[in-house]
């Protein structure tokens, strides 16, 4: 992993810190740079960034973009303070979890329809380039029927096939959660960390709910509830240790809002924002005459000794 990746448009204060792998930016060509997206989240049905790459031969990855933030942070790069304290990580993501919403919608149709035809959005042009990530036209299958005529295929949303995807998903989270012997649910103490000896069988519940909450993220509320009971899993009601994080969301894990003017971090008409406006305490103090007035520190300084004669 790559420490830093700064993007400067047009002047040196106007910087990001972002977090992504080197083949992220380890393109061909110019013309398959990283470009930020604007793209719809198919968990909030609103704007979300992303990021597509990719090398020469056209075939594109698709990366999530998300923001640690905290207030009053900023960042030193190289001899300026960059006031931008966010810290951006950008991550592979599997492209099917975007294409899935609009096979769901088209599948109210019932009818079988080239792919190019339902990934379409007016708000989002940029989703039809997700047709063009890597393995999304051959994994097609995992969420749909297919059907061949000729040289063409055509495809139709598939719940059965869905759910049985998503499974795998959150079997294959739960392998690494276990791998890397990630404590989740009631098997850990958030104060102390410290791990509880818990029945194998509820050991094997937290890690499932865990799972889910995890590939939930990429979900809408509906195909998480579906999800869910697919995989024989009661509705939990209160918040519990054992609930999916999908409703303990932690800062890390926000996707970054894209709204109208995130098309800045790929043009090169960067326009900073002002500074805030300040009060009406703020200005009245401002206009006081400050001249002869001791400063704050200088009444906790220490006195200098003065030497005997």
């Amino acid at each position: 992993m790559a420490p830093k990746k700064e993007r400067m448009p047009n002047d040196q204060n106007d910087s990001w810190v972002v977090i992504m792998a080197d083949s992220a930016i380890d393109v061909q060509s110019k013309d398959s740079e990283p470009t930020f997206v604007r793209l719809r989240n198919p968990s909030t049905d609103q704007a979300s960034l992303y990021m597509l790459s990719g090398g020469g031969d056209g075939v594109l990855q698709l990366y999530e973009v998300k923001a640690f933030e905290e207030d009053f942070r900023s960042w030193f790069v190289g001899q300026i303070v960059q006031r931008d304290g966010r810290l951006l990580f950008v991550t592979p993501m599997d492209p099917l979890y975007l294409i899935l919403p609009y096979l769901i919608k088209s599948g109210k149709e019932d009818k079988f329809q080239p792919v190019a035809q339902m990934v379409m959005d007016e708000d989002f042009p940029a989703c039809t380039k997700l047709l063009s990530c890597t393995r999304s036209l051959d994994s097609m299958h995992h969420i749909a029927d297919e059907k061949e005529v000729g040289s063409l295929k055509f495809h139709r949303y598939s719940r059965e096939k869905t759910m049985d995807w998503l499974k795998k998903k959150v079997e294959k989270t739960i392998l690494v959660l276990k791998k890397r012997n990630i404590s989740v649910g009631q098997g850990v103490k958030s104060t102390t960390y410290i791990q509880l000896k818990i029945e194998s069988g509820s050991a094997e519940e937290n890690y499932l709910r865990y799972a889910h909450g995890l590939i939930s993220e990429y979900l809408s509320e509906d195909l998480s509830k579906e999800l869910l009971h697919h995989l024989q899993l009661p509705e939990i009601t209160s918040p519990t240790e054992t609930e999916p994080p999908l409703k303990k969301r932690k800062l890390s894990d926000k996707p970054v809002e894209a709204g109208e003017d995130y098309t800045k971090f790929n043009s090169e008409d960067f326009v900073r924002k002002p500074p805030k406006k300040m009060t009406a305490a703020q200005k009245t103090l401002a206009k006081v005459d400050k001249t002869g007035m001791k400063t704050m520190s200088s009444f906790f300084s220490p006195k200098v000794k003065s030497e005997k004669k």
